[in-house]
């Protein structure tokens, strides 16, 4: 039936998953509120968005439409069905979005943040997607969320998008599929995406990898000196934010930090600058934006950022490489048993985890051959090395 606007549309494709049509029961050729009583007519556009929404989650996403898109972040999240059909259908419409990432230790402060920053970007009319990544318990694998807790009044806001995510045993600060879900914002919309990290120690560099800008934020008196001489986190800065700079010892955590950053310069040549605020009284929450903003300007400007774009992408590539092929192994030892049988030889010292890691290459290689009924051509994926045939 023709179903005048703005009741929703049903693609003719979709109908024949059903066994009986079930808009002719509901629908004449012409359905409007006078012709049917209005609770029908309610509970029929319902009807129709629901199976619009259960049948084309990519379509909800790129409509901006909020509870398709928090439908399509847990199947990203769990690697439901579709979840990869999803991403491939929504990535021709990414790359619009600026990714802000926001890391630190426990306690500094970054959840306050985020909701001023966020705050601060709403009043300058961009929509704002937030990601907040808990830790998970390493005992009963659950995790408290807690981060939206200082974020309650952005939950108001129809143009902000707050998603907690739990690490589920995943290093680096944030969980696997934060990327994924930072993909769905992009295609949902949101010109902001806020990205705020577990609280991490000094190796936990990962949201560097996906953002555009990553901030890290340290508070006075939770260090000395030596701490900001130390790889890691101090490396990946964009820009330093001294948070609760009320505090006494601002201004000497400032001095050790450009201390440290005059010992040598960035390969791109930015200037790495250090912000101080007070997130709890929202202070120094512009001058922060107005850094970021100078250093987006000079990414765009710079001949490099081709260059680091693709090192991103690349980066990206490999992780998702590690992670197919980690979960492939899995899979496949799992079903053959196999796996148990190696881990009780490794603990017993009969077997090395080194063979049996070839082992379980050699199995996927051969598989994979068969399945495709030749050997890898040299040059390809999975194609052995030629001095390695001769050994």
């Amino acid at each position: 039936p023709r179903l005048p606007s703005p009741f929703p549309r049903v693609p003719v494709s979709l109908l024949p998953r059903f066994s009986v049509s079930p808009l002719p029961r509901f629908l004449p050729s012409r359905l409007t509120p006078e012709s049917y009583n209005s609770k029908v007519y309610s509970l029929t556009v319902a009807t129709v968005r629901r199976m619009n929404e259960q049948y084309a989650p990519a379509e909800g996403v790129l409509r901006g439409d909020t509870r398709a898109l928090a439908r399509a972040v847990s199947t990203i999240e769990n690697h439901g069905a579709g979840a990869l059909d999803l991403l491939k259908a929504i990535y021709p419409h990414t790359g619009r979005a600026t990714v802000i990432g926001m890391t630190g230790s426990p306690g500094v402060g970054k959840s306050t943040l985020v909701d001023k920053l966020a705050a601060h970007y709403r009043r300058a009319g961009d929509r704002v997607g937030i990601i907040a990544v808990d830790p998970s318990s390493a005992f009963s694998g659950g995790a408290i969320l807690g981060d939206r807790i200082r974020m309650q009044q952005l939950g108001l806001d129809s143009g902000v998008f707050i998603r907690s995510m739990a690490t589920r045993g995943h290093l680096g600060g944030l969980a696997g599929s934060t990327a994924d879900v930072a993909t769905l914002l992009d295609a949902a919309g949101f010109s902001r995406i806020l990205v705020e990290t577990v609280g991490v120690g000094q190796d936990e560099v990962e949201v560097a990898r996906m953002a555009d800008v990553t901030l890290v934020v340290l508070v006075p008196g939770m260090g000395d000196d030596i701490q900001a001489s130390k790889a890691g986190i101090m490396e990946i800065a964009d820009i330093f934010v001294i948070n609760k700079s009320d505090r006494e010892g601002a201004e000497r955590l400032e001095q050790n930090i450009q201390a440290q950053l005059e010992l040598g310069r960035r390969p791109d040549g930015w200037t790495v600058p250090v912000a101080r605020t007070v997130a709890t009284e929202d202070r120094g929450t512009t001058g922060l934006a107005e850094k970021i903003e100078s250093f987006l300007a000079f990414r765009r400007e710079s001949p490099s950022a081709r260059e680091w774009r693709e090192d991103m992408a690349e980066e990206r590539l490999l992780q998702m490489l590690r992670d197919r092929l980690t979960e492939e192994a899995r899979v496949r030892a799992g079903r053959s048993g196999d796996l148990k049988a190696w881990a009780t030889q490794i603990v017993e010292r009969r077997r090395d985890p080194y063979s049996v890691v070839d082992e379980l290459v050699s199995q996927m290689l051969r598989a994979d051959t068969d399945e495709r009924g030749d050997p890898p051509q040299p040059g390809t994926a999975f194609a052995p090395a030629p001095d390695a045939t001769e050994r």
